[in-house]
């Protein structure tokens, strides 16, 4: 068995160069072209680079990408920009969403009666690890998801950012 070298952040190099980017330009199609991408960038990373990508991964992944880049259509104005890329040493899907409204966005507390607004909330619960931050222009939103189910089924533990 060979050792693959890892980078300063404990990625292989393969690893790191998986990625895309789109800048969305709100014409109305941002959210089902942003899902698109995401199964299509997932699709790929199996199949070009043989990393495998549990059905929950797939589906998880497209639930991030469409509240993340709902939120940033709501409240942000201008371009939105998805970035999707593989982490972790290959093991985990980071998405990225930059939009120019630098306020944080803050998950409001439980209420079984609000309609609506719950994104954020369940963004948080279904990623391994969720930060916000602040940019010199506007903020970035970071997910990050399992690529495989534990041998249980369930999610593999949570990973900090």
């Amino acid at each position: 068995m060979e050792s693959v070298p890892l980078d300063e952040d404990g990625t292989t190099p393969e690893a790191q160069d998986i990625q895309t980017t789109v800048a969305l330009d709100g014409d109305g199609t941002d959210i089902a072209q942003a899902r698109h991408l995401a199964a299509g960038f997932l699709t790929r990373v199996q199949a070009e680079h043989g990393l495998p990508v549990s059905q929950r991964a797939m589906d998880l992944t497209q639930l991030v990408v469409s509240e993340l880049v709902t939120n940033a259509r709501k409240y942000a104005p201008g371009p939105v920009l998805l970035d999707l890329r593989i982490t972790g040493a290959g093991g985990l899907v980071e998405v990225v969403v930059w939009d120019s409204d630098p306020v944080l966005p803050v998950a409001r507390a439980a209420d079984a009666g609000r309609v609506g607004q719950h994104g954020l909330e369940i963004v948080m619960a279904v990623a391994q690890g969720f930060e916000a931050q602040r940019e010199p222009v506007g903020k970035r939103i970071t997910a990050r998801i399992a690529l495989l189910d534990g041998p249980d089924g369930d999610i593999t533990g949570q990973i900090p950012l």
